[in-house]
């Protein structure tokens, strides 16, 4: 990793200044790839873009359903073309999560809100096929080549905890494949994890070791489709190089990792880590290490760079105040050691509502840099099952991006986010409000929401080029105006940061001599703007009211 200096200081436009974006341009080449401070986009596949209308409608899944749960057209192709169009790069994101995209229950389902179907991509039928409302494997081919060819990776999200409910056109599994009961109280460990998340949703059993044949549905359904056989060998030979029993995690393990091997995507966000055994996700762990390990050795010409394999858990309510220890009541457990590499915080809404930046700032660089240092956490201020996000209404959308993006950790940004897209729906109940599908029209037509999406552009890309921002050490400056430095050091790359928020329109003047010495030129990203250090000084002339300054 190489060098580069970073200012964050939003103010207005400053003629007098002038700006030379070349040299900036080629630091940016230079920023390595930094997990632990991603800029990570969160889209329901379903719900983010219909690129092809002839695939919306599969195994006459044409019942009515309740409003925003059936299937609104959303694909990978749709997914493809916005990463050719540079618009997740004009976001600075630099990694994309997306929901499940294997094949789907064919039936619909009440829970009490209503008919739905698995269009959120969580009700896995086949581990082995996509769905085809979603696209093909060649699609999915194309959307991998086109973010890795703009420097973007690809999560998808693993399954192992459960299959989907069952419904008259999906029998539940054998009975030495899932459990049916009871259903999960959530007092303590084993009620949380030997049981059924919710009725009707078969619960995998991940603890069993003993030897089961396939689904009888499964072997019917590849045969019919031609490619039982190939299936049948590629599982003995799984079987056979890794020891493991045929018991019915190491199935959908294979099946996941084959997404690693066949593909080359970069990780997988994981479902329902806490209601599955924690060594299940070791064992996950060494699965996925070897596949992306084969995937490399197979395809040079395809590998990014060094980083390893990321996982990381959904473990629901972990908050980054517990540390590596995740408490049931009766037992605490560590999900870091050995399986996930991150895990997501639930707790930076209420942490963002009852804290100042500087006390949120400071205490996740702390924790990150102490008991979690070499691990990361994934910071969220909306999400697909969150019913209570930060901004249900986006009241604060520019709030929202400055909190986010600028928190220590990974930032999660779910779609939407960046175009105000609101997460209270009339008509719709529970999570369906978190769920609409993306306001492309906003985007193109609404002069406010331009605005805000250029907010977020400007913060993400700035994250995105500096790895400080996320990845580094949190230190203020000054409490008025609210200024602070990040800095960041690994092997042969450094990386420093300073920061400056709620400040006035007009001249603005910051001390940065702690970060950058006198005669150094600075340029403002928010503005586009240069200016150079004098006597310990920065001053900017622009109509904002936060500064992102990097060293040219």
């Amino acid at each position: 990793m190489r060098t580069i200096g970073i200012l964050i200081i939003v103010l207005a436009t400053m003629l007098s200044c002038k700006t030379n974006t070349k040299d900036v341009e080629d630091q940016k080449k230079q920023a390595p790839f930094i997990w632990e401070g991603a800029n990570l986009y969160f889209l329901l596949t379903d719900r983010f873009h219909n690129a092809d209308p002839s695939n919306d409608v599969n195994f006459d899944r044409t019942e009515e359903t309740a409003k925003l749960r059936g299937f609104e057209g959303g694909d990978l192709k749709g997914v493809t073309q916005k990463i050719e169009e540079g618009y997740f790069t004009d976001l600075g994101v630099n990694a994309i999560w997306m929901t499940p995209v294997v094949e789907q229950i064919h039936g619909g389902t009440n829970e009490g809100t209503g008919v739905t179907y698995g269009y959120h991509g969580y009700w896995a039928k086949d581990w082995t096929s996509l769905d085809p409302n979603f696209g093909t494997k060649a699609d999915l081919k194309n959307l991998i080549e086109a973010a890795h060819k703009k420097g973007i990776r690809i999560l998808l999200d693993a399954v192992v905890n459960h299959t989907g409910p069952v419904t008259k056109k999906d029998p539940v599994w054998p009975n030495d494949w899932v459990r049916t009961e009871p259903t999960c109280t959530y007092d303590n460990y084993e009620n949380t994890v030997s049981c059924t998340l919710v009725d009707n949703l078969p619960d995998i059993l991940t603890e069993s070791d003993d030897t089961v044949a396939l689904p009888p549905q499964l072997v019917e359904k590849w045969k019919a489709e031609g490619r039982y056989d190939q299936e049948m060998e590629e599982l003995d030979a799984f079987f056979e190089i890794t020891g493991h029993p045929r018991a019915p995690r190491f199935y959908i393990m294979k099946w996941l990792s084959d997404y690693i091997t066949e593909f080359g995507i970069d990780g997988y966000r994981v479902d329902t880590v806490k209601h599955t055994e924690a060594y299940v996700w070791q064992e996950f762990r060494t699965i996925c290490d070897v596949a992306f390990a084969e995937f490399k050795k197979n395809n040079p010409e395809k590998v990014l760079d060094d980083n390893g394999f990321y996982l990381v858990g959904e473990v629901y309510n972990y908050g980054i105040s517990a540390g590596k220890a995740f408490d049931f009541g009766d037992k605490k457990v560590n999900y870091f050691d050995a399986s996930f590499n991150s895990l997501i915080n639930f707790e930076l809404k209420w942490n963002a509502k009852q804290k100042t930046k500087q006390q949120v700032f400071k205490r996740y660089s702390d924790i990150l840099n102490g008991n979690l240092k070499g691990y990361g956490v994934l910071n969220y201020l909306s999400s697909h099952d969150d019913g209570q996000p930060f901004d249900p209404n986006r009241d604060n959308s520019y709030e929202t991006a400055t909190l986010l993006m600028l928190t220590p950790g990974t930032s999660q940004l779910y779609y939407g986010d960046e175009s105000a897209r609101r997460l209270v729906v009339e008509g719709t109940e529970g999570d369906a409000n978190l769920r609409s599908p993306m306001n492309w029209e906003d985007i193109q037509s609404d002069e406010k929401t331009k605005a805000v999406l250029q907010h977020w552009q400007k913060l993400g890309q700035f994250r995105a080029n500096h790895p400080a921002v996320g990845a580094g050490v949190h230190h203020m400056i000054s409490k008025a105006p609210y200024v602070f430095s990040r800095t960041f050091s690994s092997e042969n790359f450094n990386d420093k940061v300073v920061v400056a928020l709620d400040l006035k329109s007009g001249p603005k003047t910051v001390n940065v001599s702690q970060v950058f010495e006198d005669g150094s030129v600075i340029r403002d990203a928010y503005s586009n703007q240069e200016a150079t250090v004098k006597d310990g000084q920065l001053t900017i002339d622009s109509n904002f009211e936060i500064l992102l300054l990097e060293q040219n």
